[in-house]
């Protein structure tokens, strides 16, 4: 069995995808690269992937499906994933290979121990190629250093250290146990993929290590603002998914720092749902936002008294012309504060 499987969406990725593989590849045999070609047809995309498959037989693995979107790359890459432990690289992003090497002593060390780990946490770095900007976020306030722990160890969570996907590495059975399956044809996937699974993980180590680069700046990115406009409804219908998962009651009955935790990331995933559908400017995307708090509402009183109050607290819904004006405004302070996009 390999130690780690890494899968890699890829569409139309032929300007970028070989740096992000070349920096998997320095993984070794301890690595599965599952390159999944989602359905490219502008560019060299699939025969890049076939031609790393025939150079590195025993390391990489190329898929090709018809066009399902980013979760659905995701899904493919976990259906044939050999490795014990998962994770998932976009392909213009790519590990830093000095780091990669570290987190593969430990995990190796981890996987021989009496109870598999089920998630590893790791840093990762915006970089704002076009500025020559780069920021880490790391998670030294929030969880403890060598050795495995549990929910009930965290620490204090800031706004910029919620987990991303770019942030952890599952074991790979423990998402197949959970029922993970992103939906096809959405963007902002990466989203459910680090909350759904959250309350099957058991035991947790985090790794100070910078290992994921996050690209940012290219105008067709998904994080993009005016992309993120145009795409509203999609970031909508997962924030409506992510809902759908867990009742109020239910998140209190996990560990208090774990229900906790997953509250704030809902009430993130409503504010920024709000907030965008705002800055769309376009009178039924103002309907949309009102409804979905009034959805909430009718369905989970509870859960929609708690992301209320937390999203009117971090200017998510403000109510009014002046009030909305104001929540954008303190959204583009947060942008400039932690480089998020």
């Amino acid at each position: 069995m390999k130690l780690l499987s890494v899968t890699v969406p890829c569409y139309n990725s032929q300007d970028y995808m070989r740096h992000c593989v070349e920096t998997l590849l320095q993984g070794g045999d301890d690595i599965e690269i599952i390159l999944v070609d989602d359905g490219s047809t502008k560019d060299d995309t699939p025969a890049i992937c076939d031609r790393y498959a025939q150079q590195y037989p025993e390391i990489v693995r190329a898929i090709h499906q018809e066009n399902g979107g980013h979760g659905e790359g995701v899904n493919q890459g976990l259906r044939n994933a050999q490795g014990m432990y998962y994770k998932v690289v976009d392909s213009d992003d790519w590990l830093n290979e000095d780091a990669l090497q570290r987190v593969l002593t430990k995990l190796r060390e981890l996987s021989q121990g009496e109870e598999p780990l089920d998630m590893m946490v790791c840093n990762y770095v915006y970089e704002h190629v076009a500025e020559g900007i780069s920021k880490v976020v790391r998670y030294t306030d929030v969880f403890p250093e060598g050795k495995v722990f549990t929910w009930a160890d965290l620490g204090h969570w800031k706004p910029s250290e919620y987990l991303l996907m770019h942030s952890v590495i599952y074991r790979t059975q423990m998402l197949r146990d959970c029922g993970l399956e992103l939906p096809k044809h959405t963007f902002y996937v990466d989203n459910i993929f680090v909350y759904q699974p959250l309350p099957q993980v058991k035991s947790i180590y985090y790794m100070n290590e910078d290992l994921y680069r996050y690209f940012i700046g290219r105008d067709d990115q998904s994080v993009n603002e005016q992309v993120m406009i145009k795409r509203v409804d999609q970031q909508l219908r997962v924030t409506r998914i992510m809902l759908d998962f867990y009742s109020y009651d239910t998140l209190r009955s996990f560990e208090p720092k774990l229900g906790t935790y997953m509250l704030r990331y809902l009430s993130m995933m409503m504010m920024i749902s709000s907030i965008f559908l705002i800055m769309s400017e376009e009178p039924e995307n103002l309907e949309k936002k009102d409804k979905l708090w009034k959805d909430l509402k009718a369905k989970d009183p509870a859960m929609y008294k708690k992301l209320h109050y937390r999203a009117l607290s971090i200017a998510g819904t403000f109510p009014g012309k002046g009030g909305r004006k104001l929540s954008v405004g303190l959204y583009h302070i947060a942008q400039k504060i932690y480089k998020f996009n």
